[in-house]
């Protein structure tokens, strides 16, 4: 591969070494355990890293030689990898081309220790605990939700599955037959983790979901600052109606007479918050004890947090949402899921929230790290409403002192903020 086009390839599958290290390998060592244990990469020897400075090897045979040695005998399992050498301006380099493993995860070897590595970013970091316990479910080619846990089918029921299923399919469940070629249970009649999270129970604990309507514009004291709190445990079917209505019921809607129609005006797009509920509920990292969806609602925005980021370990938002490939982390729910009509099976779920707001300027925005992600909906009639104000108190700016004002409104903050607004739009607003 040209060295030009190294700079078309993500960060996140891409590294650069100014030279071999053999006294302290694991410099680089832990990027080929992080590339094995994603989505596989690339690590080119010769370039320096911060500013991509072409430096070239001086002995780029015995440097490939101590490269096979030691990926050889520090990685395990061995991961696959191509080893290449090229020249440019009468330099030589060294590309490494690993593969992504089906027998994750790959480990790091010294001294007698083990460690896996992850891309986070740019950046190759160790696996936090619940990174590591899905690639070793990925190594066993199986996911979380298809793990069998001690509860006995019995102990469960599954009226609302059932329910569902009948409106959405016209197919009734059949408790003995359909639990185990759903993958909700096992032949010797004990639920999988995705019967404890669809049973009407809602048996997994870290299943729950937070919802928040705050006042204003950041978080405070729940009993101070919020308008509405609400915490909801069950079924994740359950959860996901009644997310859904939590956010219904604390959303606005206002309308216009154009002609001889009623057009009305939403906080948000219904369809494409849904989306992002479900989202949340069969890619998030259950996993994670302790942890849950947060659901919190501000004048100007709605965020939807789930536990775990990208599985690739990748950042979404130095992705390209087009070309984002669906990756399912919980299989067996979001085939249930998809079963129901709750969601699409080739994961366009992100293009639809996106496309939701071609009508708005201001768009949702997507952001993750190794263990949460987030998707943020600008209030379409807080935005539009705000921008409007914008221009007439502007408009009405007519000597310095007015200027004045307005620079140190918008250096304040959270509440301050959001109250000083109020005073200047009424005296701006008030004066002509």
């Amino acid at each position: 591969m040209k060295l030009a086009k190294y700079n078309k390839i993500e960060n996140n599958t891409i590294d650069y070494k100014e030279k071999v290290e053999t006294k302290k390998p694991k410099s680089w060592l832990k990027t080929i355990s992080a590339f094995a244990n994603s989505n596989g990469g690339i690590l080119v020897f010769g370039v320096r890293d911060n500013d991509h400075e072409l430096i070239g090897l001086n002995n780029p045979i015995k440097d490939s030689e101590e490269i096979s040695k030691l990926i050889n005998s520090k990685i395990e399992p061995l991961p696959r990898y191509e080893l290449n050498s090229f020249t440019k301006n009468e330099k030589t380099f060294i590309e490494v081309k690993i593969g992504d493993g089906p027998k994750t995860p790959y480990y790091y070897i010294s001294d007698g220790r083990k460690e896996a590595f992850i891309r986070s970013g740019n950046e190759s970091i160790p696996a936090p605990k619940h990174i590591l316990e899905n690639l070793i479910l990925k190594g066993q080619n199986t996911t979380f939700d298809e793990l069998p846990s001690n509860i006995n089918i019995k102990e469960a029921s599954f009226t609302l599955l059932n329910a569902t299923l009948i409106k959405e399919t016209d197919k009734q469940l059949n408790k003995d037959k359909d639990l185990i070629s759903l993958e909700l249970a096992t032949k010797d009649k004990k639920l999988t983790n995705a019967g404890l999270l669809l049973c009407d129970q809602g048996l997994l604990k870290q299943s729950r979901i937070f919802c928040t309507k705050w006042k204003g514009l950041i978080k405070g004291s729940l009993k101070e600052d919020a308008y509405d709190d609400k915490e909801y445990t069950g079924s994740i079917i359950t959860l996901l109606n009644n997310a859904e209505m939590f956010i219904k019921n604390n959303s606005k809607i206002s309308w216009y007479i154009d002609g001889m129609k009623r057009i009305e005006k939403k906080d948000y797009p219904l369809e494409a918050v849904r989306e992002a509920i479900v989202n949340a509920i069969i890619h998030r990292d259950y996993q994670i004890i302790g942890s849950e969806i947060h659901i919190d609602m501000f004048d100007d925005r709605l965020e939807i947090t789930s536990p775990g980021g990208m599985l690739d370990g990748s950042l979404i938002q130095n992705l390209d949402i087009t070309k984002i490939s669906s990756m399912r982390r919980n299989k067996v729910i979001s085939d249930i899921f998809s079963r129901l009509n709750f969601m699409e099976r080739r994961g366009s779920g992100l293009i639809r929230i996106l496309e939701a707001y071609d009508d708005c300027n201001i768009k949702p925005t997507f952001n993750s790290n190794v263990s949460s992600f987030k998707v943020t909906f600008p209030n379409k009639r807080y935005t539009e409403n705000n921008s409007n104000t914008k221009e007439k108190i502007e408009k009405n700016i007519i000597n310095d002192k007015d200027l004045f004002i307005l620079n140190t409104y918008k250096l304040l903050k959270g509440k301050i903020r959001s109250k000083t607004f109020d005073q200047l739009e009424f005296g701006f607003m008030s004066s002509f």
